[in-house]
């Protein structure tokens, strides 16, 4: 392990990026946003993850790239909860009318303790106030990154609270397994039988729609672009939807799987988490360059964030993100890389 400078926040904080290395995997690590920075694997040159070579740039144009979204990732109606007959007003930070991620200042976009480190695992902790971007409960949560046998990148997310509030915490690096311009080439997996149907504003209607018969049918490897006769190009599958694993936590299990046919990298995904959102990056837009001068705009990256279904709070045939005293949080995540060899 070794960390160093990687900038200053605006009030003059310092910001480090912690290194991480071993199982043939390389990690860097900010504890602003508790952000994966970068993420190597060995016999493969480009970056694994979106990112920037600059704090300014995180500050200025990062999408939540590598960052941990909370308390509450996704999307909450309204921005507008309630809990135990309390009605909370939450920071409005997306559309000017819903929370997106736990508000504009949410732990994606706070400085954060670094508790540990050791050569191939970091500890970082944070505190969140009752009040503080409008949600109940004194709010403490710990991150763990640590690499392990077997190309894995492994992710324990914990937290507790004081009072009842809501916490859904999701990691956002958005992947990109052959450092191309799109990942609409690369091939998906994900092993739901259902997902979430959103609304214009990406807010989901509540219905809990089988995939069958549709575009939203992965359970077979597929690639992000559909082909039609002689190869044109005759769809892509643009997503930013959460696909329903199960109605509740369950043990650690295999949920999806992404590929490269370009590089002969893969990425396998398990989790505890009862969804997973996938984003392909639509809307990504970066005026500056990223890691190893990437040119980063629409599907450059992809993003696959295991988390309690989104907004839940308003749907009470979800699974819910409520969090009581005296009860853990806890997601046990995995992203297990691997390259196919010549």
């Amino acid at each position: 392990m070794s960390a160093a400078l990687f900038g200053y926040l605006p009030d003059g904080q310092p910001v480090h990026r912690i290194t991480l290395s071993g199982h043939g995997l390389t990690a860097t690590i900010l504890d602003y946003g508790a952000i994966v920075q970068d993420l190597r694997l060995q016999g493969h040159q480009p970056a694994l993850v979106l990112g920037f070579h600059q704090l300014d740039d995180y500050l200025q144009h990062s999408p939540y790239f590598g960052a941990i979204a909370g308390r509450c990732a996704n999307r909450i109606r309204d921005g507008l909860v309630q809990l135990d007959g309390q009605r909370f007003e939450l920071d409005r930070n997306f559309l000017g009318k819903h929370c997106l991620h736990g508000g504009s200042a949410g732990m994606g976009k706070r400085l954060w303790r670094l508790d540990d480190t050791t050569t191939t695992a970091v500890t970082l902790t944070i505190s969140l106030a009752d009040g503080d971007m409008g949600f109940p409960g004194n709010l403490t949560a710990r991150v763990t990154y640590q690499l392990m046998p077997g190309g894995t990148l492994d992710i324990v997310m914990e937290a507790t609270t004081d009072q009842l509030t809501l916490c859904n915490l999701a990691h956002h690096s958005y992947f990109n397994l052959d450092g191309s311009s799109s990942i609409l080439d690369h091939r998906l997996q994900v092993l739901a039988q259902h997902y979430n149907p959103v609304d214009g504003e990406l807010i989901p209607t509540g219905e809990i729609r089988p995939v069958a018969d549709s575009q939203m049918d992965l359970r077979q490897q597929q690639a992000l672009v559909e082909t039609g006769d002689e190869g044109r190009t005759a769809g892509r599958r643009l997503l930013d939807h959460n696909f329903c694993l199960s109605r509740q936590r369950a043990a650690l299990r295999h949920v999806a799987t992404l590929a490269s046919p370009l590089s002969g990298v893969s990425m396998r995904l398990h989790t505890t988490e009862p969804g997973l959102q996938i984003y392909t990056g639509g809307k990504i837009n970066c005026p500056v360059p990223g890691l190893d001068g990437m040119v980063m705009g629409a599907n450059s990256g992809i993003a696959m964030e295991p988390q309690t279904w989104p907004d839940g709070i308003h749907q009470p045939q979800f699974p819910q993100a409520t969090l009581q005293p005296g009860e853990q949080y806890l997601q046990h995540t995995q992203y297990i890389f691997d390259k196919e060899q010549p």
